[in-house]
Formats: structure tokens, C-alpha cells, sequence
């Protein structure tokens, strides 16, 4: 951990069950046309659309129907042609990753592609983002308190991004009670996703900290709450709980990065669009984690990171003298529990791991694992969860 270290997230902060009865307090300063990008279901975002025309603000839906593909970005951003001042996202990951890319989007020139990452030019944005409000209505992502946009490449099959520091939103507004009408299978695997969120920023090799403490605080939220949230959807204080530890680690993972649990399913949402992130994270994370243990213990100069393992073995077990591997062996069985598929069940051949093991040495996400695979390595991890 360097004594030397940034720390960014979103402007203002709202958190609290009810908090989307305060949504007109954060419209002082936004100009008048905006922006809203929300899912499939646009009922949701009614509130907010009333609450707009009320102050005077001309309001443009924008929905979002799957995760946001460069088709879907460019599409989009012939609504912001009128020229928006600011935009407004409320739903899940994918609409606020929507929402972000449209805002920093509509005010560049040139194209799309000239900004992506990987499959792009990754040019420098010359002009910073529209403001954005983000108000999520999952708790996994924390993508109301990131500074990037993931979207599907459909042509190359992978998943890039866009990635500014003006794309922190102006407004993270987070309801937890917006939460409370998802079925148990996207709480389970929404919940595991926040839990990696955490559990990967802690490790990483860029943690600092405050996201050690941000980390410290989330990881047992979501480690005493999941299970009640996905078994009584209205549970005031588990779904409270769901919504801070998302939010926490959005904050974490923004300053800290991830590791390779991301590295793989970044590269897997790609080539597999429709596979749900959090599901994949779910499935890879046990076996990361093991992975990791033995690589330490054979690595002498490694003995920071396995007191962060250690620290982390004691927050799954909930004493002092936990054992790290009867804590992941526990957290193996217990994330076993909510019985999510393998990574074969959406759609993943055998003969293509290798090429996922590729894609994903490649991504990002790997700056932050705490020790440098190798490409047998990653493909091992893939293998473990096929």
C-alpha cells in the first residue's frame, strides 16, 4: 500500500431509505432540457419525470432495454442533438453506465469510437462530461460513484470503456427502498457482484486507506444482509444494508481497482452479452480467492497480502483467529448456496476458455490483482468455474 494515493467520487452523496422524496433539492444549477435514461420499464422513473416538469425542466426518455451496446450509445446520443445540459439516470449498472456515456459523449467532437478503449482510438476527451444524476435502483454495482461506462461491443465481441475523471456524477442519490421490487435471483447475484466490488479493491495492489476502510465497512454489511434480502425483498434494514455496500464498493473499486474475478467477466460479458456480470463475478470469486491463497503462501515476499487475506478470512468468519482457508471454504459454500450456474450454463464453449484466459490477461481490471498471473494461471481460474 503506497503512502501516496487519490481518492474521487461523485460530488454529492444521498443516502436513505425514501431518500428519491429529496430528488427536486438537487436541481438547483442543472439547466433545463435533460436527458433520462432509464430501463425497459419506464413506470419507474415516473416520480422523477413529474418532479421535473414541476421546476420547470423539459424532460427527453431515453431507454434502456439490455446492457448498452456502442449501437445503443449512438443511438442515444441523436437525442442529446438538441443539445441537453444535463442528464438524468435511474435504474440498474446499465442505465447509469448508459447514462454516463451519453453525458460525456455529447459534448465531444467526432465519434464514439474514437474515445473507446481497446477497440477504439482512446483518444483523451477534450471536453468534460454533462452533469449527472445518478439514482440506482439495484444493489451491486455502484456505478452511481465510478468514473467509468462499460458498453458491449457486439461486432468484436467484448466489452470496453469509457473513462474520465468528469464522469463521476454530480449526484449519487441512493434509495434503498428503490430496491426492494427485485426478484431474488437478480438480488443474489446483484448482492454477490457488490460483494466482490469490495472484496477485490481490499486486496488490490492499489488499495489505500480509505478504501481499506470503505471495504471494511461494506464486506460484512453484505455478508449478514444477503441472504435476508433475497428471502423477504422488503426487509427495511437488510435491503439498507445491500444499498450502502454497493455503494461503498463503487467507491472502493473506483480508487482501488478491481482484480481478476473482473478481468474474467468483463471479457465474458462480451462474448456472451446476455450473461448476467453478477452471476459470473458469483461463481469466479471462491475459486480467485483460493487461487490467490496458494500463489501467496509459495510467494516469500507476499506477506502484506496475505495479512489482508488473513484480515479478510476474519470479516467472513467474524473472529480474530479465523483461518483463511476454512474462511474461504465457508464463503465458497455459502455463495454456493444461492445456486447460480457455471459459466458454461450461459453459453461459454470449452474450446473457447483459452481465448476468454486471453481477453481477460488483457483487461484492465488484472492492474489491480495482487500478484501478476500468467495466462496458465487465468485459464486455470476460467477452468475452475467452467
Amino acid at each position: 500500500m503506497g503512502s501516496t494515493f487519490e481518492f474521487a467520487s461523485a460530488a454529492s452523496v444521498r443516502f436513505g431509505w425514501g431518500s428519491l422524496g429529496q430528488f427536486h433539492h438537487h436541481l438547483a444549477g442543472l439547466g433545463e432540457k435533460v436527458l433520462v435514461v432509464c430501463g425497459k420499464h419506464s413506470k419507474r422513473v415516473e416520480p422523477c419525470l413529474e418532479v421535473l416538469q414541476s421546476h420547470g425542466k423539459r424532460a427527453t426518455l431515453f431507454q434502456i432495454p439490455h446492457e448498452p451496446d456502442t449501437q445503443l450509445i449512438e443511438e442515444g446520443l441523436t437525442c442529446m442533438a438538441e443539445g441537453m445540459d444535463w442528464v438524468l439516470g435511474m435504474g440498474g449498472g446499465s442505465v447509469l453506465d448508459a447514462a454516463k456515456a451519453l453525458a460525456i459523449m455529447a459534448p465531444q467532437p467526432g465519434s464514439l469510437m474514437d474515445y473507446l478503449e481497446v477497440i477504439g482510438h482512446g483518444f483523451a476527451f477534450p471536453a468534460s462530461s454533462l452533469p449527472v444524476v445518478a439514482i440506482p435502483t439495484t444493489a451491486g454495482t455502484g456505478s452511481e460513484v465510478t468514473r467509468n461506462a462499460v458498453l458491449v461491443s457486439r461486432e468484436h465481441r467484448v466489452k470496453v470503456s469509457l473513462r474520465h475523471a468528469s464522469m463521476l456524477p454530480e449526484v449519487a442519490l441512493v434509495d434503498p427502498a428503490l430496491t426492494c421490487t427485485l426478484p431474488a435471483s437478480m438480488t443474489a447475484a446483484t448482492g454477490l457482484d457488490a460483494l466482490t466490488q469490495l472484496i477485490e479493491p481490499f486486496l488490490s495492489s492499489r488499495a489505500n486507506p480509505i478504501t481499506d476502510g470503505l471495504a471494511r465497512q461494506g464486506i460484512p454489511l453484505i455478508l449478514r444482509s444477503l441472504e435476508t434480502a433475497v428471502r423477504c425483498p422488503d426487509h427495511r434494514q437488510a435491503r439498507t444494508d445491500m444499498a450502502m455496500g454497493s455503494l461503498l464498493g463503487g467507491m472502493a473499486l473506483a480508487n482501488a481497482g478491481l482484480g481478476a474475478v473482473h478481468g474474467i467477466a468483463g471479457p465474458l460479458g462480451g462474448m456472451q452479452p446476455s450473461a448476467p456480470h453478477g452471476a459470473i463475478c458469483a461463481v469466479l470469486l471462491p475459486h480467485s480467492l483460493k487461487q490467490l491463497h496458494g500463489a501467496l503462501l509459495e510467494q516469500p515476499s507476499s506477506s502484506a497480502c496475505l495479512d489482508k487475506l488473513q484480515s479478510l478470512a476474519c470479516m467472513i468468519l467474524g473472529h480474530r483467529q479465523a483461518s483463511i482457508a476454512e474462511a474461504l471454504g465457508w464463503l465458497h459454500e455459502w455463495i454456493d448456496s444461492f445456486t447460480l450456474p457455471p459459466l458454461r450454463a450461459h453459453g461459454l464453449l470449452r474450446n473457447e476458455c483459452a481465448l476468454l484466459a486471453e481477453k481477460a490477461l488483457a483487461s484492465s481490471s488484472m492492474d489491480g490483482h495482487p500478484i501478476k498471473m500468467t495466462l496458465q494461471e487465468v485459464n486455470e481460474l476460467v477452468l475452475c468455474a467452467y
